[in-house]
C-alpha cells in the first residue's frame, strides 16, 4: 500500500463523506466519489439507484456529471470510497466515461482498511475513442 499525499487523503475524505448521501435502497452498497478537476475545483458524487437497475448512476459518473455541469472538462485525480471488504474498482461504464475527461489522471480506490493508487491508463489501457 502506497503512502498517500495530503491531496489524496482529502479526496478520500470527501468521497467517504459524500458516500453518506448515497441512495442505495436495493443493494445497500453505498459508494462515494470525489474528483479534482483541472482548474483545482473539487466535485463529488454518490451512487443513486433506481428500481430499473439500468437507470442507476454510479458515484464516479455522478461526480463527473457535476464537473461537466460546472463547465469543467478535465480530471486530475479521482477517488472512490466504499465500505466493502475488498476494493471496489470503477465499473466499465465509469471507466469509459472517465476516459472522455482524464489526462493522465490518478485513480484512488479506498475502503476503511486499505487503498490503491493507480494511473488511469493502467485501470483502462485501451478506451474506445472516436476520431476528433
Amino acid at each position: 500500500m502506497s503512502t498517500l499525499s495530503s491531496e489524496q487523503h482529502a479526496l478520500i475524505d470527501a468521497a467517504r463523506a459524500v458516500r453518506e448521501h448515497a441512495y442505495a435502497p436495493y443493494s445497500s452498497f453505498r459508494v462515494g466519489s470525489a474528483l479534482r478537476a483541472g482548474n483545482g475545483q473539487l466535485f463529488m458524487g454518490c451512487n443513486v439507484e433506481n428500481a430499473s437497475y439500468g437507470a442507476t448512476i454510479c458515484a464516479e459518473r455522478s461526480a463527473i456529471l457535476a464537473m461537466v455541469a460546472a463547465g469543467q472538462s478535465s480530471i486530475i485525480s479521482l477517488a472512490v470510497f466504499t465500505d466493502a471488504e475488498t476494493l471496489a474498482m470503477p465499473c466499465g461504464s465509469c471507466r469509459q466515461v472517465m476516459s472522455e475527461f482524464q489526462h493522465d489522471a490518478l485513480v484512488i480506490v479506498a475502503n476503511p482498511r486499505q487503498h490503491r493508487v493507480l494511473p488511469f491508463a493502467e485501470l483502462f489501457p485501451e478506451p474506445f475513442r472516436l476520431s476528433r
